[in-house]
């Protein structure tokens, strides 16, 4: 190949030695192939923040291993008692206080009944509160703490002290009233943890607004006459929703653990129907006698606990971009 091809090609650079290149032969000049040219390109997908934040959150073997835990507590809740051939309140006097065996896995409580299925239908109720109670907390506090932030002023003033009312508060003080008033029912505990369980979840999305709404892309939307509302919901909550969503994972534990303690006082779901915490409650008088009827209950609660917990930590390490490598 000749110099003015090469040149033509970009086998060779324009530059101030024109002359002195023109005057190497051409054998000295060999083309590279495509996939040689390849070999020096530096190439790498591209992931959506959703697709990185999953890359990052499977990486962590804690999380991992929550992850797994819930999913097969859950699957064993839903699936569980249908194949058993015992029912959560169905009473068998002849055996009662029975331990652990292959026909009752986790034994028999004072009237018959076998744990393992009461445990799998308080896995039902404890994480049904959980869950609920996260999600409706969530719609509470990101609607609550999204208005403060964004519009500021005299609205945040009034809606942060009321906030600040409501955690001076005890929070038992007012679930156990308004259970006494209501009664002891699914129903009653949750409208009992929505009361002040969203203050966490108003907080940071407020803290988060009021950062993120002098970014550019809020004052373009302003510019284009998008209404308050849309800038709020469409532009700065989904630009929040990575420590939302840690925050309501940490929600969930946290209920599953209030509803326990109200079951173990004796305030919260009441026989037949059997929760975790009522299990345990139900174990207290046999706790030296039969020490299994509360092991198996306390120790779901516990491993339930800790897989939550776990799954939160992968939650903010994965979605924060600052720990991003």
């Amino acid at each position: 190949m000749n110099y003015a091809a090469q040149r033509n090609e970009g086998a060779i650079p324009p530059s101030g030695m024109d002359q002195t290149w023109a005057n190497l032969p051409d054998e000295d000049f060999v083309r590279l192939d495509e996939s040689t040219r390849q070999n020096e390109t530096i190439s790498r997908p591209s992931k959506s923040y959703w697709q990185d934040a999953w890359s990052r959150f499977r990486k962590d073997p804690l999380a991992m291993i929550g992850l797994f835990i819930i999913a097969v507590i859950t699957v064993a809740a839903i699936v569980g008692p249908m194949f058993s051939q015992y029912t959560y309140d169905g009473q068998d006097i002849a055996g009662q206080n029975q331990g652990p065996s292959a026909e009752h896995w986790f034994g028999t409580d004072k009237f018959g009944r076998d744990i393992f299925v009461r445990a799998l239908y308080g896995a039902r109720i404890s994480l049904t509160i959980g869950v609920a109670a996260a999600a409706i907390n969530l719609v509470i506090g990101v609607i609550y703490g999204g208005i403060s932030g964004y519009f500021g002023g005299k609205v945040d003033m009034v809606m942060m002290r009321i906030v600040d009312i409501l955690i001076g508060v005890p929070e038992l003080l007012y679930i156990i009233l308004l259970m006494m008033f209501l009664g002891n029912t699914i129903e009653s505990i949750l409208l009992a943890m929505s009361l002040t369980y969203w203050i966490g979840t108003a907080r940071m999305v407020r803290s988060q607004v009021i950062t993120l709404k002098h970014q550019e892309y809020v004052l373009a939307a302003r510019s284009t006459g998008s209404s308050n509302m849309r800038i709020l919901f469409k532009h700065l909550i989904p630009n929040s929703m990575g420590p939302i969503i840690v925050t309501v994972t940490f929600l969930v534990p946290s209920a599953i653990f209030t509803e326990a303690f109200l079951s173990f006082l004796g305030i919260g779901i009441q026989v037949p129907m059997a929760s975790w915490g009522t299990l345990v409650n139900d174990a207290i008088p046999t706790l030296f006698t039969q020490p299994y009827q509360m092991l198996f209950p306390a120790l779901a609660i516990s491993i339930t606990m800790f897989a939550l917990n776990f799954i939160g930590d992968g939650l903010r390490d994965a979605l924060d971009p600052r720990l991003k490598k």
